[in-house]
Parts: structure tokens; C-alpha cells; sequence
């Protein structure tokens, strides 16, 4: 049997076709618009999506027995606000994740209604990025929006309903809107009572290796798939990729099981048997794809740090070329620093004026100091996130690494060394895609559970150990970079 997994993200869709024994046989990408209507503002339309998911189906499947077809699942972009009517059009565009204009929503949740609360109706606390601010915000700037609202969904939900009919989201996904009971899993009545939106226009809640559906006729008829294809409730982009990197349960050695992934926006993914919370609440605490928990630190500019950095201000898309300057005795002895904070950032942080800051230049920095100042940035924010979850007394001795931004060899060794930890590669890099695609099959009855699946087909292909000397020097730079942004988070909203 074949299995398809959907990567819902935020320049594109990537889809996956798997089959029964892990083996990739196809992958497919297809690009949609991302529009800024106004800045900090960050939206795409789900029709876009939609239009974009059925194409690549076709092309992904074109010269394979589609009789064969199982199941799909997804991995998708988290937060994202999808809002449709009674007759079932979507309302407005969706407002991403990575959209600020919820701050004063945000404070207000945070400061009126009181962290505290929100932890204990959530588990966790507002953010500009979460979905309930976003509700707000149409509720307060979009009256006549808001008045529409039939159905509340998140991105890859939408795609789940196209395909099924199925109103319905997962848990994990569900644990990023700041209106779920995660320690419940279910709706938090307090948090629907705050936003004003009632249970009806909820989704049903799976456990994202649960059957929401199967495929509705019109939908399998178009593509030529069968109409036993099983669609499965799959899980937010990082909950899907640690499926896919096999960070389920724990390590073999009793240690956590851990994946930092360099996306678009970059996190660092901690799998745990048990609900937890952080007492500041700078790790997000959410529900896992596995049936379990997570503890998870997210930072909304990572590898589109580089991105940015090589074709907006560099003008090449030479990656290799430019980090080939960037030699293992400058590891370490950088003195430019870079605050990686180009969208505002999340953890731990959660200040949405913070802004991307060079610090640190002289006469002599180069071109390849400034790059290299933007690589170890991403990892010293990480870093951040690392050392709040060892706060937590989570022993951490080896990490996974997955995304876009783990193909450079560079910035994995910069990684390693600032974490001073090992980083394991493994043999397929296509985190939530791969995830979802293992979710179908958990669905359709492959593998008894997601640990058992993970178990079987997730790979270790390779590790990057630190170095003692590098890492030594590194851990007196994060020492100094941990300083930079108390110092001048004053500035950012006069900015």
C-alpha cells in the first residue's frame, strides 16, 4: 500500500508518497503566494492551498497504481486563523502564524485576563502568533466577520475538510490555538466564553493517528484515487516531524528525546510521557502526534534567517559557496553578534517588536563574519529554548536535526558545538511530510502505534559530535549573546 503525507507550509506544499516500508517513492512541491497587506501582517488564501494540494496529488501519484492508496495524512503550518461561513466559503484570508498584528490582543489576554489563568485554562500563555488573539482581533477590527463565523479551522484542517468533509483537528495541532485544555485535551470553555465563538463552531478533536474519514466521491473521482483512500487526522508541522525524525517516547538510554528542526522558523522539539508546564511558560506545553506530550521552543526566523541574509542582502543563492570562508578556527572567535529576530520572536521571548539587530562590528568584520554571525544567531536563540527545558531538569544528550537548514554541514557543526551536544542525521530529512505519511499508516492499521511505526522506519544514518575546543569557546560567546537582547529590548517598540 502507498501512504501520502501533506506538508502544509508557508511557501509551499510538499507531498510525500510512501509506501508500507518507510521507502519514499515520490515527492512533489507546489508554490502558492504569500501576501503582506500590511507590515507585520502575514496572510495566504486557503483556496490557494486547496488548488495547490489537489495539483500536486495528481502529479505525485501520476505513473503509480493508485488503486494502492491507503490513507493520507498531513503535517501543517500551526496557528493559522481559517474562518468559514454557513455555506461553507472561507470569510476572509487566513492570518499565519507568523503575523503581529494581535498584540494588543495579546496583551490583553496576558495582562487583563492574567498569564496565570491562561496557563490554567491552556498551559500555556498568549503569543501574537496563537489563534485565540487572532479571533480577537477579528472580533474587535472585522465585526462583520466575525458575525460570519460558521466554522473555526487551522490551515492543514481546512485541507482535511476539502478532502473528507470532515470537521476535525488533531491535538497537537489543536494545543497551539490557546483554546484547548492540553492536559484535558478538549475545548477550553473558559477560553471559547474569553474569544466570544462557541463549541459548534469547533472542530471534533482527534489523536492525530486517528481516521476522521474517508475521501468524498467528487474529491476521488477528480484525482482517480479510490473512495477507500482513509484520511487521518494528522499534526501540527513539528509534532509531524518528530514522527517523521522518530522523536516519540524516549531514548533507548532513558534520556529525552529531543529534534531541532530549521525551517522556516526554527524549534527545538522535546518528547515527554507527561503533561508539564514550565513555571515562566517560555516553552510551549502541548499535546504530541504519539498520544503523549511535548515540550517545544519555537523562534519565528531560523533558516529564512539565511534565506534572507543570502538573497535579499548578498544577492546569491551561492550558500555553499559564501560558508566556505567561514573555517573551523573562526568557530567561536566571531566577535559580531546577530539577534535572529527579523519577525518579532516567540520563545522564549514573546515579544513581537523585537527586531533582527547586528552588534559587535569594527573596521575589520568581513562579509563572512556577518554571515556567520547570522548562523550562530539562529543557534544561540535556540540555545535559549535548550537551556530553559535543562531549567526543567530534562536531561538532554543528543539531539535529531531536520529542515531545510540542516543540509548545510557548517551550520549543523555550529549547532552541535553551541548545544554542545550530539546531533544525530537521519536518513529521510522530510520531517512533517514523512510524519504525516507514517500517521496514514498508523491510521490504516500498518503499525500498531506511532512509537512502533517510528521504531521500525526512522533511521540514524550519521552523527556531528561537538568538539571540546569549539564548544569551550562557544559557551563564553553564548555567555555574551544571552546579554544583547535584555539590554536592548527596551529599543524595539520605539523601533
Amino acid at each position: 500500500m502507498f501512504y501520502i503525507g501533506i506538508d502544509l507550509g508557508t511557501s509551499a506544499v510538499k507531498l510525500l508518497l510512501m509506501e508500507a516500508n518507510g521507502k519514499i517513492s515520490n515527492i512533489v512541491s507546489k508554490e502558492y503566494p504569500l501576501y503582506f497587506p500590511n507590515p507585520g501582517w502575514s496572510e495566504q488564501k486557503p483556496e490557494d492551498w486547496w488548488e495547490a494540494v489537489k495539483a500536486g496529488l495528481k502529479e505525485l501519484t501520476e505513473g503509480f497504481d493508485k488503486s494502492q492508496i491507503g490513507g493520507i495524512s498531513f503535517g501543517g503550518q500551526m496557528h493559522g486563523l481559517v474562518i468559514l461561513d454557513k455555506d461553507d466559503n472561507v470569510i476572509r484570508p487566513a492570518i499565519l502564524w507568523n503575523d503581529g498584528r494581535t498584540q494588543e490582543e495579546t496583551d490583553y489576554l496576558n495582562n487583563v485576563i492574567g498569564k496565570d489563568k491562561l496557563s490554567e485554562y491552556t498551559a500555556n500563555i498568549a503569543f501574537t502568533g496563537f489563534t485565540a488573539p487572532k479571533v480577537l482581533w477579528v472580533k474587535n477590527k472585522e465585526p462583520e466577520n466575525f458575525a460570519k463565523i460558521t466554522k473555526i479551522m487551522l490551515p492543514k484542517d481546512y485541507i482535511a475538510y476539502k478532502l473528507s468533509g470532515s470537521f476535525c483537528t488533531d491535538v497537537s495541532d489543536a494545543s497551539g490555538m490557546l483554546l484547548f485544555d492540553v492536559k484535558n485535551k478538549c475545548w477550553s470553555k473558559e477560553m471559547m466564553d474569553i474569544c466570544g465563538v462557541k463549541e459548534s463552531q469547533m472542530a471534533k478533536i482527534y489523536e492525530s493517528y486517528e481516521v476522521v474519514g474517508t475521501i468524498k466521491e467528487d474529491v476521488a473521482a477528480e484525482l482517480g484515487f479510490p473512495a477507500t483512500v482513509k484520511i487521518a487526522a494528522g499534526a501540527g508541522d513539528n509534532a509531524a516531524a518528530a514522527v517523521g525524525t522518530g522523536t516519540v517516547g524516549k531514548q533507548a538510554d532513558g534520556t529525552a528525546n529531543c529534534n531541532i528542526s530549521l525551517g522556516t522558523s526554527g524549534t527545538i522539539f522535546i518528547s515527554s510521557e507527561k503533561f508539564g508546564v514550565d513555571e515562566n511558560n517560555a516553552l510551549h506545553s502541548f499535546a504530541h502526534a504519539d498520544g503523549k506530550y511535548h515540550l517545544m521552543g519555537c523562534m519565528l526566523s531560523a533558516a529564512s534567517c539565511n534565506k534572507w541574509w543570502m538573497e535579499e542582502i548578498l544577492k546569491t543563492t551561492e550558500f555553499a559557496a559564501e560558508q566556505q570562508a567561514i573555517t573551523d578556527d573562526k568557530l567561536g572567535n566571531n566577535h559580531v553578534y546577530f539577534l535572529p529576530y527579523l519577525m518579532g520572536e516567540r520563545s522564549p521571548h514573546n515579544d513581537a517588536n523585537a527586531r533582527g539587530t547586528f552588534i559587535g562590528m569594527s573596521m575589520d568584520s568581513s562579509r563572512a563574519d556577518m554571515y556567520q554571525a547570522v548562523l550562530e544567531g539562529v543557534a544561540f536563540a535556540i540555545r535559549d529554548s535548550f537551556e530553559v527545558a535543562k531549567s526543567l531538569g530534562i536531561d538532554i544528550k543528543a539531539s535529531k536535526i531536520c529542515g531545510g537548514g540542516a543540509k548545510s554541514p557548517l551550520w549543523k557543526k555550529i549547532f552541535a558545538n553551541v548545544l554542545n551536544i550530539r546531533l544525530d542525521l537521519i536518513e529521510s530529512e522530510e520531517g512533517p511530510g514523512y510524519g504525516g505519511a507514517i500517521l496514514a499508516a498508523v491510521a490504516c492499521g500498518e503499525y500498531a502505534s506511532v512509537e512502533d511505526a517510528a521504531q521500525k522506519l526512522v533511521k540514524v544514518v550519521g552523527s556531528v559530535e561537538p568538539d571540546a575546543e569549539i564548544a569551550a569557546r562557544y559557551e563564553e560567546r553564548y555567555n555574551k549573546f544571552k546579554a544583547i537582547y535584555p539590554t536592548v529590548k527596551v529599543l524595539f517598540p520605539n523601533l
